[in-house]
C-alpha cells in the first residue's frame, strides 16, 4: 500500500508541475468510525488511480490567452464589442462550419479537417487561421481546436504570445504520447491550441505516414462537434503543405490583393486538386466603401501581426469556391 501511495504522490507532483488544477480534498469525519483517520489528498489520488475505469493520463495545460493584446492586433475576441472584423469573419466561417457538420449542400469527407493556407509567405494565412478559429470559438454548439502545422516556420504561438513547446510532431513521432499531454486548454472555453512541435528534419514524411493519418482520424472523429483548423505552410514554399492537404476536407487559400500572381494562385491550386472543397479568401483587398455593417465585399480593417510581421491595411472578401 505504501508503494501505491509514494506512486500517487509522485503522479500527483506532476500534474501540479504540468498546471494541472487539483482540488483540495476535505476530510470528513464519522463519528461511529474508531478508526477514522483524515484522508489525505495523496491517499485521495491512489484510491482514484485504482478505481475502474478511471483514465490515469496526463492532464491538458491550461494557459490564458491575453485576448486584449490579441484584440489590439485586430484578432477577433470573444469579449470585444462588435467590429466589422468579426462581422467579416462571420460570413467566412459560415460555409466552412456547413461543411464541417455535414450541413452542406452535400456531404464532405473530413470536413471538419480545415487547413488554412496561402500560395507564398506574407498573404495572412496564419492571421486568417486564427481568426477564423477564434470566430468558431464563439459558437455555442461546436468547439475548435486550432494546429500549428507550419512544422517549417511556425509562428502561431508566437503570434498569441505564447510559447513554444511539445505538440504535432511529437504525437506522430511516438503513437504512444497522449494528445493531453501537449494540448493546452485556453481561457476561451471552446478553444484548444496544438503547437507545431519539436523540430524534425523528416517533418515531410512524418506529415505522410500512417501514424499521421491514424492521428488526424482520431482527431476528426473523437468528439462529434470538433472543427480542427490547421496553419499550414504556403503551399508553393514546402512540401508539408501539399502533403498536409491531403488529408484535408476542407483547404482555404488566402489570396493577397494585388500582390499574388495570377499564376501562382493556379499552380497553387493545382497542388491541392485532391482536396474535396477548396475555397479563395481575398486578403487586403481595397474598397470603395468606408465603414459601416452588412454584407459584400471588403469591409476594411487594419492589424498588426507584431513578432516581425508587416502591419497593413486590409479588407476580405467572401470565400468563393474552386472547382
Amino acid at each position: 500500500m505504501s508503494s501505491l501511495i509514494e506512486q500517487a504522490a509522485v503522479r500527483l507532483e506532476q500534474l501540479r508541475q504540468a498546471g494541472a488544477e487539483m482540488p483540495v480534498v476535505t476530510p470528513v469525519a464519522h463519528a461511529s468510525d474508531e478508526n477514522w483517520k483524515p484522508v489525505t489528498e495523496t491517499a485521495r489520488v491512489a484510491e482514484a488511480a485504482t478505481a475502474p475505469g478511471v483514465h490515469s493520463g496526463a492532464t491538458s495545460r491550461r494557459i490564458e490567452i491575453d485576448l486584449e493584446a490579441l484584440a489590439k492586433a485586430g484578432i477577433v475576441s470573444p469579449n470585444a464589442p462588435r467590429s466589422q472584423i468579426a462581422d467579416q469573419y462571420r460570413v467566412v466561417k459560415r460555409p466552412l462550419i456547413s461543411n464541417a457538420m455535414g450541413k452542406g449542400a452535400s456531404t464532405v469527407t473530413s470536413g471538419n479537417l480545415i487547413m488554412v493556407t496561402s500560395a507564398l509567405p506574407g498573404e495572412g494565412k496564419t492571421f486568417t487561421a486564427i481568426n477564423l478559429a477564434m470566430s468558431m470559438a464563439t459558437e455555442l454548439d461546436y468547439t475548435v481546436m486550432l494546429v500549428d502545422a507550419d512544422v517549417l516556420r511556425p509562428s502561431v504561438m508566437a503570434v498569441m504570445g505564447l510559447d513554444e513547446g511539445a505538440g504535432l510532431l511529437d504525437l506522430v513521432l511516438d503513437e504512444s504520447k497522449d494528445l493531453s499531454s501537449v494540448l493546452l486548454k485556453t481561457n476561451i472555453d471552446k478553444l484548444s491550441l496544438l503547437p507545431s512541435g519539436t523540430p524534425h528534419p523528416r517533418a515531410t514524411e512524418l506529415l505522410a505516414s500512417d501514424a499521421m493519418t491514424r492521428l488526424l482520424t482520431d482527431l476528426a472523429t473523437r468528439y462529434a462537434d470538433r472543427i480542427i483548423i490547421f496553419d499550414s505552410p504556403p503551399l508553393l514554399l514546402a512540401t508539408e503543405a501539399r502533403v498536409l492537404a491531403s488529408h484535408m476536407g476542407q483547404v482555404v487559400v488566402v489570396v493577397q490583393a494585388e500582390k499574388t500572381l495570377k499564376s501562382d494562385v493556379v499552380q497553387a491550386l493545382a497542388t491541392i486538386e485532391a482536396c474535396p472543397v477548396k475555397l479563395m479568401l481575398l486578403n487586403q483587398a481595397k474598397t470603395a466603401s468606408k465603414g459601416g455593417y452588412g454584407y459584400g465585399y471588403g469591409y476594411g480593417y487594419g492589424y498588426g501581426y507584431g513578432h516581425g510581421y508587416e502591419q497593413a491595411r486590409s479588407g476580405l472578401s467572401s470565400l468563393s469556391t474552386q472547382p
